[in-house]
């Protein structure tokens, strides 16, 4: 049986699942990242993600400076979305037997920039070679119990707020691959993301539930409906997008709203507040929680949602 057979990659994930057998293991494989409790008041936040050459991203068009860039804020924004803040990478990276010094010099500028931004420190990792490249980089974070933040911790009647305006990344990653000159105030949302650590202070004092916008905001709404226990709602029409996408969508025959909700990258937090909290939030409404299950559009429950890498 082929992995898309089995439901893709979120089935896959389901499938190898075990609870952990140390009790100080608060979550372990089924959010943005795995939180240990330390026994000092602290949570110990840890997460990784893998970019291969040529899925997330390409030589053709990526400097090696955004290829550190974007490989370290993605996973910034994993733990962003548990309420925490960054401490330590490691990362790990197979080279292809062309890549030059001075293009790892850029590369690394990218990620220590990165680094210097959200104040942690690298201290270690591993290199090969590889036929691609490959960059996995993991990072430790740290939270208390008051401010982690979790997929499943939505409550019915709930609203679903979004930091940031949507889409970006998935416009500027088709005029990429269909070869548009111009556009670099689009095509930037994909190759240069930020990411909403900056954000927290404002956003954890009313938010229940979180995560980040990676694979498009429907599956991001699914997963926190679903580790919850609940059915999102989403009103199309009240989804920000980014500047310059509609014109972009207008342009290559896609609908923008397709952008924001099943593309991903944006890199944006999703979050859930109470209805009386909704004047404090940092970003806007798109929608709510109720009983039940499933995702819905405008009314219509939905089967389609984000990237899933096996579909």
């Amino acid at each position: 049986m082929l992995i898309k057979e089995l439901g893709g990659e979120f089935a896959l994930i389901d499938r190898i699942a075990k609870n952990p057998r140390d009790k100080n293991v608060i979550i372990s494989i089924g959010d943005d990242c795995a939180v240990v409790d330390l026994m000092n008041g602290k949570l110990m936040l840890q997460t990784v993600d893998m970019l291969v050459e040529n899925d997330h991203f390409s030589r053709r068009y990526f400097s090696p400076y955004d290829i550190g860039w974007k490989a370290m804020i993605s996973n910034v924004s994993d733990i962003a979305s548990c309420g925490g803040t960054v401490k330590y990478a490691l990362i790990s990276i197979a080279l292809t037997s062309d890549i030059s010094v001075e293009f790892m010099d850029e590369f690394y500028r990218g990620v220590y920039d990165a680094a210097e931004r959200y104040k942690f420190d690298i201290i270690g990792g591993d290199t090969t070679h590889g036929a691609l490249m490959s960059i996995s980089i993991t990072l430790t974070g740290e939270t208390t119990k008051e401010n982690l933040r979790l997929r499943s911790d939505a409550k019915a009647g709930d609203l679903i707020a979004v930091s940031a305006p949507l889409g970006g990344s998935t416009a500027g990653l088709k005029l990429f691959l269909k070869n548009i000159a111009g556009h670099e105030n689009v095509k930037k949302y994909h190759i240069h993301p930020e990411c909403g650590m900056d954000l927290l202070p404002q956003i954890l004092p009313v938010s229940h539930a979180m995560t980040d916008v990676s694979d498009g905001l429907a599956s991001e709404a699914r997963n926190i409906a679903r580790r919850s226990s609940l059915s999102a709602h989403i009103d199309k029409s009240s989804i920000r997008l980014s500047d310059g996408i509609v014109e972009t969508a207008a342009l290559l025959g896609d609908d923008p709203y397709d952008y924001a909700l099943f593309g991903g990258e944006d890199f944006a937090l999703v979050y859930t507040v109470s209805p009386e909290k909704a004047s404090d939030i940092k970003g806007y409404i798109v929608g709510e929680l109720k009983e039940g299950e499933g995702v819905y559009i405008d009314g219509k429950k939905i089967s389609r949602f984000g990237y899933d890498h096996f579909a």
